[in-house]
């Protein structure tokens, strides 16, 4: 297979090779549109440049040991392509990869099973790691750092305990918050990586791309146009070209132009920011009620009726990446870019707000 990044920095390893059978014994890894556009290899695979080569140099240093790879955690704002990325590294290894979120691993069986069927060098990945329940956490210290599981059988004074070896594998954690991730977890993993958010040259790469798997005419200007209004996220702006496209053949001419681009989006009341109908209510809210805030996240979810945990991870991850939203000791509060964006007066608030 050849490797490429942007600038050229991979060199051709093998010849290509066929791709892994992805199995899961919680999720069916259909044909749906998202597995539809996932890249399969590191060429294909747009963006996190600097963690590309990390991992091809990881990778191919593990293959010339003839070892499994270290276990590792990524972690970052959803959307940015970490069960992507795990599925690329399984394809780069040659193995097959095990995927599974941890709200899915309630009873300690669930793991164990996963844990008993894993062949040597395969990957098993777990989404959410961070909402792992204790048990399962428990069992999975000694499958990572020892390769054994750990059982015990029998009540009261008939207890045993049992130490079953494991083929070496390799876990592959992903979260959207890792600090919630406890410490004797965390020190357990080999690599440990942030996935950042994409540049809009990158985004519209993606975009170029996908319309090209869907057989959706884009020109350059559209494509850069979808990019600027994803907000950084691959899966947005996946999401959006299809979208945008539906647009295009229904009610224009089927290209996407960045004319077409931009009324599409302005139809779905996606701005020049990226912010959709959520993110705006969500920033007027502290500036009509609060004063621009501070203020509390429950308070501001229990405003907006939404899930706490729906703000922190799809909302707010980007209004702070955008300098849009600021969070303190005390609470959240809009940015004087939030206040122009929104066309408000970050002076005599109350007074703007009630203009035409």
């Amino acid at each position: 297979m050849v490797i490429l990044s942007d600038d050229n920095e991979y060199k051709a390893v093998s010849a290509k090779k066929k791709n892994p059978v992805i199995k899961s014994e919680e999720i069916e890894y259909d044909k749906t549109y998202e597995n539809t556009i996932r890249p399969k290899d590191f060429e294909n695979y747009i963006g996190q440049s600097a963690l590309k080569e990390t991992l091809y140099i990881t990778i191919e240093a593990a293959k010339k040991r003839n070892v499994p790879l270290d276990h590792m955690l990524f972690y970052g704002p959803p959307g940015l392509g970490k069960t992507t990325l795990a599925g690329v590294i399984a394809e780069q290894m040659g193995v097959n990869i095990k995927i599974t979120s941890a709200p899915a691993l309630e009873r300690p069986r669930d793991i164990i099973g996963i844990l008993m069927s894993l062949k040597a060098g395969e990957i098993l990945f777990i989404d959410e790691i961070h909402r792992l329940n204790k048990v399962a956490e428990e069992i999975l210290y000694s499958a990572m750092e020892d390769f054994m599981l750990d059982m015990t059988t029998g009540k009261t004074q008939t207890v045993k305990t049992m130490r079953i070896p494991l083929p070496k594998f390799t876990l592959i954690g992903a979260t959207t918050k890792a600090g919630e991730l406890s410490g004797p977890l965390r020190d357990r993993f080999g690599m440990i990586h942030r996935l950042e958010f994409y540049t809009p040259e990158e985004l519209s790469q993606i975009i170029k791309r996908t319309a090209g798997i869907l057989d959706i005419e884009i020109t350059e200007e559209g494509a850069e146009e979808i990019a600027r209004r994803s907000r950084g996220t691959p899966r947005i702006a996946n999401r959006l070209v299809k979208r945008v496209g539906d647009f295009a053949v229904v009610k224009y001419d089927g290209v996407i132009n960045e004319d077409i681009a931009k009324k599409s989006l302005e139809k779905m009341e996606i701005d020049e920011f990226g912010l959709d109908n959520t993110d705006r209510r969500l920033l007027k809210l502290i500036i009509e009620k609060y004063d621009g805030g501070p203020v509390g996240i429950e308070t501001i979810a229990a405003a907006l009726s939404e899930d706490v945990r729906t703000i922190e991870d799809i909302s707010e991850p980007y209004l702070l990446q955008a300098g849009l939203l600021q969070r303190t000791q005390r609470g959240r509060k809009v940015s004087p870019e939030a206040y122009r964006h929104l066309g408000i007066k970050q002076y005599g608030v109350q007074q703007n707000l009630f203009e035409d």
